[in-house]
């Protein structure tokens, strides 16, 4: 959807959701920094009338805002940029994407808490308990046209089977090193994950907004934004 980041939902641009819990959770970690990574002026004017404490003078390189790139590539430069720009190295770096904006402080609190308790993960992601399971209800196409499960085990029930989660793209918290160590994905073999309890999900359809205006409108959301 063209310029989804800045759709109205009830009454405020998506991106509004995500600078609220940016400013929420500067309030309680006092070193951090928030700056906004785009390469559309128009996205910046939206924030700037906002009034949010935010820097915007980044600016995406063209390199970097194309469908094709890599979203690691992309925190890493802005990354670079701020550290420069205001002379501190980062010791962490939280990602808030703006398509999924249900999440609250405490969320970001316990995922942070989480990560620190485990100072040899490189990360930490946001998901949720997936509807369907690879074992049971998830098929993928072979090379001879046939189809079978996504994952085979020797499940009887689907409760038997390992739990799986969907990553629901709110959420992003990452270590300095992962960053070293040119991790190439937000999934590694130190990666954590925080499970999103309540409500959340990626806005990418026109129908997604009008789900998420509904909820908010009618005060229908399952925890305090």
């Amino acid at each position: 959807m063209p310029a989804k980041n800045i759709k109205l939902v009830n009454g405020k641009p998506l991106i509004y959701y995500s600078l609220v819990a940016a400013q929420k959770f500067r309030n309680f970690y006092k070193d951090a920094d928030v700056a906004l990574s785009t390469d559309s002026d128009e996205i910046k004017n939206v924030v700037n009338s906002l009034e949010f404490d935010i820097d915007t003078s980044y600016k995406r390189p063209a390199y970097l805002a194309s469908d094709t790139a890599g979203k690691i590539p992309v925190i890493k430069d802005i990354l670079e940029y701020c550290e420069s720009k205001n002379n501190k190295k980062y010791e962490l770096i939280l990602d808030l994407d703006i398509t999924s904006p249900l999440r609250n402080l405490s969320d970001l609190k316990d995922a942070l808490a989480l990560l620190l308790k485990r100072p040899e993960a490189y990360n930490i992601f946001s998901v949720s308990e997936a509807r369907r399971s690879p074992y049971f209800n998830m098929v993928e196409k072979t090379a001879d046209g046939y189809f079978i499960l996504s994952k085979q085990g020797r499940f009887l029930t689907r409760q038997a089977a390992p739990k799986v989660y969907d990553m629901n793209a709110s959420f992003y918290f990452y270590r300095r090193l992962f960053f070293e160590h040119n991790c190439a994905s937000a999934i590694t073999d130190r990666s954590l994950a925080y499970e999103i309890t309540h409500i959340c999900f990626d806005l990418d359809h026109a129908m997604d907004f009008e789900f998420m205006s509904f909820l908010l409108s009618n005060n229908k959301l399952d925890f305090d934004l």
